[in-house]
């Protein structure tokens, strides 16, 4: 018997999205099958992302579980639409981690992204040679071909900063990222550079927190914030040394937005954030 392929991250999001709405209805998955004419194990394997669903089938939902949020309907619908895959999942599923391919969905489908990064450069703004020698110092170490494809991968993420018509991509860098000399003082100039050049795109704001902010929220950790088409559907991707982590109750995300915010604020404006990498480069 061939395998059913994995489901995609957006259809696991719809999935779950569909279990939240039946529960806050307060009906059973017996219940709600009853009204959907349907079997309790159709429903569970469309709760579990086993199964695709029809955007009828999401609209029909919707309204026997009496949800009245109707760009937050459309936008279900449309996930439920999708049939293809992107890019990211035939070119790379055999050779990468299903978290570097689930974090590239994200992007692509993002309307806007937002980061926070304390001790390295984004990945969306890394050059080759940059990322190259990071992940070269992965544990365990991996072989030469396993690095060129992420960092060919790194690269080909980049699309969505570098396409036609880009989502806005905001993000705040830590004055110390911006002092680590990865790769040698040639990589590092480079590197640096890039981050000026990037940052004066129209759909890009680059922000450096320096060091004399001291304390502030979310220290230690990198936040990227992938916005969906509404609220209801934004993603936080936290990176750990095991892989990246997904949340999206709506308690996490309002937590993240308000850390964003206030990061955002104390931080310095792009301007002054180019002035300062300016001085870094002339450093080194």
């Amino acid at each position: 018997m061939t395998p059913r392929p994995a489901p995609t991250a957006r259809r696991v999001r719809l999935a779950t999205e569909l279990r939240k709405l039946r529960e806050r209805a307060g009906l059973t998955s017996t219940e709600a099958a009853q009204m959907l004419g349907t079997s309790s194990g159709q429903l569970s394997n469309v709760e579990s992302a086993r199964f695709g669903v029809s955007p009828d089938r999401v609209r029909a939902m919707a309204h026997i579980y009496s949800c009245t949020n109707q760009p937050y309907i459309d936008a279900l619908a449309d996930m439920a639409a999708e049939k293809t895959r992107g890019w990211w999942w035939d070119a790379y599923r055999e050779v990468l981690p299903s978290g570097l391919l689930t974090l590239a969905e994200l992007e692509h489908h993002a309307t806007a992204i937002r980061t926070a990064f304390t001790s390295h450069v984004p990945g969306m703004l890394q050059i080759g040679e940059h990322a190259r020698e990071i992940f070269s110092r992965a544990i365990p170490a991996p072989t030469p071909p396993e690095v060129e494809h992420r960092v060919s991968h790194r690269i080909k993420r980049q699309d969505v900063v570098f396409r036609e018509n880009p989502n806005p991509y905001s993000t705040v860098i830590h004055e110390a990222a911006l002092h680590m000399r990865v790769g040698g003082r040639q990589v590092a100039r480079h590197q640096l550079r890039h981050l000026i050049d990037m940052s004066l795109r129209d759909h890009i704001t680059l922000r450096v927190l320096p060091f004399d902010v001291g304390a502030f929220p979310g220290s230690g950790q990198s936040i990227n914030y992938l916005c969906g088409t509404v609220t209801e559907l934004d993603t936080v991707q936290l990176d750990q040394f095991h892989g990246p982590v997904l949340l999206d109750a709506e308690a996490h995300l309002e937590k993240y937005r308000r850390l964003l915010d206030v990061v955002e604020v104390i931080a310095l404006s792009p301007a002054k954030s180019r002035d300062l990498i300016h001085a870094i480069i002339q450093n080194l």
